[in-house]
């Protein structure tokens, strides 16, 4: 058995994400520079980037749209239910 003789302190740079560990595998080249600092450089980068942001934005509308929806769906099978219960008791008295 191998016992640990000092703490080991680990850093937060010290931890690799699993999105990392997928940019590595895309361009080990481009991970490393990226943990030093360095920014990537790119008119199609901007665009990309624009690109994200504009997806982002119509995955938040669509997102209120559908809490909407429920909300209006619920409120129909509730008029459905209280007409329902409206006919039966007229019908019954």
């Amino acid at each position: 058995m191998v016992r640990r003789t000092k703490q080991t302190q680990f850093r937060e740079s010290d931890v690799i994400s699993a999105s990392e560990i997928g940019q590595y595998h895309y361009c080990p080249v481009a991970w490393y520079l990226q943990k030093c600092g360095y920014e990537p450089q790119s008119p199609l980068l901007e665009i990309g980037i624009k690109k994200h942001v504009e997806h982002g934005d119509i995955i938040d509308r669509v997102q209120v749209s559908a809490k909407k929806s429920k909300v209006i769906a619920t409120a129909g099978y509730m008029l459905l239910i209280v007409a329902a219960l409206i006919i039966i008791f007229e019908v019954i008295l």
